[in-house]
């Protein structure tokens, strides 16, 4: 419990130290959407193309890289059986080690190439996850990708969530203030450029976030789950001790009973060997 705790605060604690990087990237996401209008860059872009009948869906699933977290793993796994079973020709990606093996014992294909741990997630890690994961989008393999994980709560019950990483929703980035596009800015090479590689960061950040949410909800369930073993041994030790108490008292009494059995026995024989020798 308390090792869960303090893995808890060290990762909550790293997290708000880039926080505030990662919201001025959005902001900044958001004054270039200002500046080139309608972009035609396909982290935007929602459209299918032509001649695309379906989407091509990847999902990434967060779990952790070992059990004795109470229901954290399951319910993660349980919305990905049910996301794939909406969408059945989904690319799987999974990180963190419990899942791997859940869905290789029951022979679901996932890209066993994309190998990432659960366990302190650092801005390194997300940024080597945002790159693989960009390959896939910008190579035209997938057409939009997202995010099954955890969202730590605080002092709430932690919700596993999905969310779509790309393409990105335009209109969430508006809804931050409109940017002060009085002035006249260049960018160079271009702004399109420029955004690309904001993105990049932006993503990374996303995926630092969820999977730091991830960790935290993990803990969280960790030191719920220690809890009440915890508690479940006390009751257990508690019943424990009552029987054994019972059953010693029982073993008291019957000592008792045979001693004093064999205490009368002996009076009765001596009473008759007396009554013997009078006659």
């Amino acid at each position: 419990y308390m090792i869960s705790s303090v893995k808890m605060r060290r990762a909550k604690r790293e997290h708000q130290n880039s926080e505030k990087y990662y919201d001025a990237l959005a902001a900044q996401i958001s004054e270039l959407l200002c500046y080139i209008g309608e972009s035609k860059s396909r982290y935007f872009h929602t459209e299918l193309l032509q001649g695309k009948e379906h989407r091509r869906r990847g999902i990434i699933l967060v779990s952790s890289d070992k059990g004795l977290a109470g229901s954290y793993n399951q319910t993660a796994i349980k919305m990905t059986e049910e996301y794939m079973s909406r969408h059945p020709e989904t690319v799987l990606f999974i990180i963190g080690e419990y899942a791997r093996q859940y869905f290789k014992s029951k022979k679901i294909p996932f890209i066993t190439d994309f190998h990432y741990s659960a366990a302190f997630p650092t801005i390194l890690e997300s940024e080597k996850i945002c790159i693989e994961l960009l390959s896939y989008f910008n190579d035209d393999i997938l057409d939009e990708i997202g995010m099954i994980y955890t969202d730590y709560m605080g002092a709430k019950p932690s919700v596993c969530k999905t969310k779509v990483l790309l393409p990105l929703d335009r209109s969430a980035f508006f809804q931050k203030g409109k940017a002060d596009i009085k002035s006249f800015k260049e960018f160079f090479p271009n702004a399109d450029t420029v955004l690309k590689n904001i993105v990049s960061s932006y993503l990374t950040g996303i995926i630092y976030s969820s999977l730091v949410d991830s960790y935290c909800s993990e803990q969280q369930a960790r030191m719920l789950a220690m809890s009440t073993a915890s508690k479940n041994a006390e009751d257990m030790l508690k019943k424990l001790k009552t029987q054994y108490n019972a059953l010693r008292q029982a073993g008291i009494t019957n000592e008792m009973i045979e001693i004093t059995s064999g205490a009368n026995a002996l009076k009765s024989k001596q009473s008759v060997t007396e009554a013997l020798k009078n006659e």
